[in-house]
């Protein structure tokens, strides 16, 4: 796996060219998806998960990353589907996120980390406004590679801390109430 972090750390941040981005592909749930290389820092194994008592199903938990404790988003979870699988090809995309003019660093898991790709900047479509199984303003846009599509993440407002706050505080109404009524 220190081959995962040390291809990371030598990615470049600079395409070359303005008109196509360099995004790493990955799996989740049979789909592959892409995240700008830009705001990725590091790819680590999946484990030393520490859960975290009474958080939504999309917060795994939280690791320590040299001495930081990063948050661990199930991306599967987040998108409302079902919890990913822990499998031996498990990763943790560690992700750079602004947060009110800070950075935060949080971790992302998905089923297996595929490769770093250029997509040029005229195959990729806008977001499609209907028939994705995730919410189209997850979605930066939908790369052409190959004749097949690839769904390019806006990673900043999937992991919107205001958003999952509020996903945060609208299951723990909901837990309450469960537990009332029980």
């Amino acid at each position: 796996m220190n081959a995962i972090r040390q291809a990371t750390k030598m990615l470049p941040t600079d395409s070359g060219s303005e008109d196509q981005q360099q995004y790493l592909t990955f799996m989740l749930g049979g789909e592959t998806y892409a995240i700008s290389i830009l705001s990725i820092k590091e790819i680590i194994q999946y484990g030393q998960l520490t859960e975290v008592p009474r958080m939504p199903d999309f917060i795994r938990g939280v690791i320590n990353l040299r001495g930081a404790v990063v948050p661990v988003i199930d991306l599967s979870s987040r998108f409302g589907k079902s919890p990913t699988p822990i499998g031996r090809r498990n990763c943790i995309i560690i992700i750079e996120v602004s947060l009110d003019g800070s950075t935060q660093n949080v971790g992302v898991m998905v089923d297996a980390v595929n490769a770093v790709l250029k997509i040029p900047a005229s195959e990729i479509e806008h977001a499609p406004s209907f028939g994705s199984n995730i919410r189209a303003d997850f979605i930066a846009g939908m790369g052409k590679i190959k004749g097949k599509f690839v769904i390019i993440l806006d990673i900043q407002y999937v992991l919107s801390m205001d958003d999952m706050a509020t996903l945060v505080a609208v299951s723990s109404v909901v837990d309450e109430n469960v537990t009332k009524v029980e």
